[in-house]
């Protein structure tokens, strides 16, 4: 298994894209909790990673809601079906964990979710900054909470933007 990665600029900053034989497995922020160390993103390389590089810069430019790009993030089972479940909410939307809990067929696996999506190893791509507390505050977010109030600000509709008094 041949594992590269690349630095792509931001508005957040750089991000580290890891890949697995060409598969995009990995998208993580400077410090980002739990991220691989650099030792484990396997070689540099600029190539192989112009698609990633090039959706991005159109999800950051309003552009885009929704990415395609074939994916493989490593976990267990269960983790494997809360990133799923994480990509299946829509742009400009946010859930709780126990939102994905029911989904699931388990309310009371709420933090067993909030672990998964804790772990969720493509930021942004996997949209696990949707997630908020069941009182709808911003809770836990690997790249910090700044990052995280970027992005949903990013993807709040405009007619809610337009209605808000600050």
């Amino acid at each position: 298994m041949a594992r590269t990665h690349t630095v792509i600029a931001s508005p957040l900053g750089d991000l580290i894209a890891v890949a697995e034989d060409g598969v995009l497995s990995g998208l993580y922020f400077e410090r980002h909790r739990r991220g691989p160390k650099p030792e484990e993103r396997g070689t540099h390389s600029e190539s192989g990673f112009e698609e990633v590089r090039r959706q991005l810069g159109e999800y950051f430019a309003g552009e885009r809601t929704r990415f395609e790009l074939p994916l493989a993030p490593q976990g267990d089972e269960f983790q494997q079906q809360v990133w799923n479940l994480l990509r299946e909410i829509p742009f400009g939307e946010t859930r709780t964990y126990g939102d994905l809990a029911r989904q699931l067929g388990n309310v009371s696996l709420a933090q067993a979710v909030g672990a998964a999506n804790a772990r969720n190893p493509l930021s942004v791509i996997v949209p696990c900054h949707r997630m908020v507390g069941a009182d709808g505050s911003l809770t836990g977010y690997a790249g910090g909470l700044d990052r995280k109030r970027f992005l949903l600000d990013l993807e709040e509709p405009a007619e809610q933007k337009a209605a808000r008094l600050f």
